[in-house]
């Protein structure tokens, strides 16, 4: 795989969506594109938190549902029955994705490909079962009502139009940040991980606590989007935390481009909008779907964003592939 770099092309295109996108909430009379941009905003976070796992460290994680849900439930519990602002609350949320990424982080150690996938999976699962069966705490199968708008100084943001401009805020704010990581030592560090693990061990590098360390960056990251996702919503239910969720995720960064910022964002609009697009083949919406992924996974293989700007970013689709469902000989025959 190519070492993953950041276009310098990619950077001011995001911000002129990111503007065009503050155009359009003033533009838009009708709550349900509004709602859209909200959930744009929240799936990009999650999709640039996935990236320092599998566009970075080349590591797969099947499983961003249980993380998301977990963000998402923490701020929303915290938020009502401590009864303080969902600003406060993310001082939880970021706490619950650092937990979230040292206890993940350690099967990354030993296992590789589809071993570790189904560990993640495994993990999603687990989260949501678990959800369901606690009614008096989280709600259970019912979900949880009546969660709070983000509000601050008295100033409340329930509706649609101040939350897309908040969430704009909030997106602008982990590009930055997950731009700096990724240029910084420990992205170099993820990235030579992801390339050659043999060669970045015998240099004496820790290799486990660069895992560790993605592992948990890129929890916190999916935990803030659930927690947004959370506070927009004013509901939560187990059962939109399935695999769909994650594959979801997953087809974001196949789709803009796998490590790569700007493809994080492409992904994430096609991925909120082809399911309204598409609600008029009714019954074969599913095949309609994946029949576009699979298109664009064999004409576009790097993704749209490293395709059409012609940059090094971004991982094909057949190294995807590998990196995903590779058995893992390593995860196995560690001692080899």
């Amino acid at each position: 795989m190519g070492n993953m770099r950041v276009s310098k092309r990619g950077y001011p295109i995001a911000l002129v969506v990111f503007a065009v996108s503050i155009i359009l909430t003033f533009t838009f009379t009708n709550d349900y594109y509004l709602v859209i941009m909200c959930q744009v905003a929240c799936y990009y976070i999650a999709a640039l938190g996935l990236n320092f796992i599998t566009g970075l460290t080349g590591q797969p994680n099947m499983g961003a549902a249980g993380t998301f849900s977990l963000g998402a439930y923490t701020s929303s519990l915290v938020s009502m029955k401590l009864g303080v602002s969902p600003f406060l609350a993310m001082f939880f949320v970021l706490a619950m994705g650092w937990l979230i990424g040292k206890v993940l982080g350690f099967p990354t150690l030993r296992l590789e490909g589809v071993y570790l996938a189904l560990i993640s999976m495994l993990f999603a699962e687990v989260v949501r079962i678990v959800i369901m069966n606690m009614p008096n705490f989280t709600g259970g199968a019912a979900g949880l009502k009546n969660i709070p708008n983000y509000h601050i100084f008295g100033f409340t943001f329930s509706k649609y139009r101040d939350t897309v401009l908040l969430y704009t805020v909030f997106a602008l704010i982990m590009t930055y940040i997950a731009h700096r990581i990724t240029r910084s030592r420990w992205g170099r560090s993820f990235v030579a991980v992801r390339d050659n693990v043999e060669a970045v061990g015998s240099c004496g590098i820790n290799v486990s606590a660069i895992k560790i360390a993605a592992y948990t960056v890129c929890c916190v990251f999916i935990c803030v989007a659930g927690a947004m996702q959370a506070h927009y919503l004013t509901y939560l239910s187990p059962v939109s935390f399935s695999g769909l969720l994650s594959n979801s995720f997953v087809i974001i960064l196949i789709l803009g481009g796998i490590g790569t910022v700007s493809g994080a964002f492409v992904g994430s609009i096609i991925v909120v909008l082809l399911p309204e697009i598409l609600r008029f083949v009714g019954e074969y919406y599913m095949l309609v779907y994946v029949s576009i992924v699979m298109l664009n996974l064999m004409f576009l293989p790097r993704g749209i964003v490293p395709t059409l700007l012609r940059t090094q970013g971004g991982v094909s689709s057949v190294e995807a592939i590998k990196m995903f469902f590779s058995m893992g000989k390593k995860g196995v025959d560690g001692d080899e």
